[in-house]
């Protein structure tokens, strides 16, 4: 296999038996011969090309699923915000993917919600985590109103979100330097729009991820991260944002070294877009350890 065959990331569907219909869509980097390494899942609003950048150079050694989870990109099950109140519905879409893979202790990787989740699935399944490598996953404190969660300045801009623009070019050309797109190289915003967008009959561009969707899981708290994190079994590095982070450990104490957490100075909520090098080293010294 050459270079190119292993690098380019192949799209495959899978559908998940009881979650109901439609199916989840995949990126599956690296050689189709060799086990999967690492399950890596995105931000709210994201999807899993966004990661390309950071993930494809990893090819080379390890294998490794990103999935667009439930209302992102070209995953097709159904989703609806209507009273949502957790994340347990894409906890249990990650927990039914390994088992219908019949993956078994997988380094799952993830940015912001998707290490929320992976946090959950793996304190749900240990035996389907040997590690987790989080990257400024949402964890708030542990006493707090899941309600306040609805005043949001977050919930508030994605429901203002635009939805369709006049082709995804223009899509690129609104996002470029501004908000939470200010630093990525343009290679990942063009990637981010490749993956996040689809193509309306005449010929607009919409958001794959429903801006009510995304708002939803601003406000949908009510699971218990302190509980998985206590309960879980697996080694876990969270990589922490020094500037507004979502990661709320003030006075976490590390469980037998289980548990590292580590701040990156200059980084905001967007680390793994900041510091490719970092992030992805992180996943390969995770990989790497059997």
């Amino acid at each position: 296999m050459n270079s190119g065959d292993t690098i380019a990331p192949r799209r495959r569907t899978v559908v998940l038996p009881g979650r109901g219909a439609g199916a989840l869509s995949i990126l599956d980097f690296g050689a189709s011969d060799r086990p999967v390494d690492i399950v890596f899942l995105h931000a709210n609003g994201f999807n899993a090309l966004t990661y390309r950048m950071l993930l494809a150079p990893l090819a080379e050694r390890f294998r490794i699923l990103a999935i667009d989870q439930r209302g992102h990109g070209g995953t097709s099950l159904a989703a609806e915000p209507s009273g949502r109140t957790d994340w347990i519905d894409l906890r249990d879409d990650l927990l039914a993917l390994l088992a219908s893979l019949d993956l078994g202790a997988v380094v799952l990787a993830d940015h912001s919600m998707g290490g929320t989740v992976s946090l959950l699935a793996a304190a749900q399944a240990p035996e389907r985590a040997r590690r987790l490598v989080l990257f400024d996953p949402v964890i708030l404190p542990e006493r707090h109103d899941p309600s306040a969660s609805a005043r949001s300045p977050l919930v508030l801009g994605a429901l203002r979100r635009r939805a369709i623009f006049p082709d995804r070019g223009a899509a690129r050309d609104a996002y470029r330097g501004r908000g939470a797109f200010k630093a990525w190289p343009e290679a990942m915003l063009s990637d981010y729009v490749a993956g996040g967008f689809v193509d309306l009959p005449g010929g607009e561009a919409a958001l794959a991820c429903d801006p009510r969707w995304e708002a939803s899981n601003f406000t949908s708290h009510g699971h218990d991260s302190w509980g998985a994190l206590r309960s879980s079994l697996c080694p876990i590095e969270i990589l922490r944002a020094e500037h507004d982070s979502t990661c709320r450990f003030e006075g976490l104490a590390s469980a037998a070294d289980r548990i590292h957490v580590e701040t990156i100075p200059g980084t905001t909520h967007f680390l793994p877009m900041e510091r490719l090098d970092l992030a992805r080293a992180a996943l390969a010294e995770a990989a790497g350890l059997k």
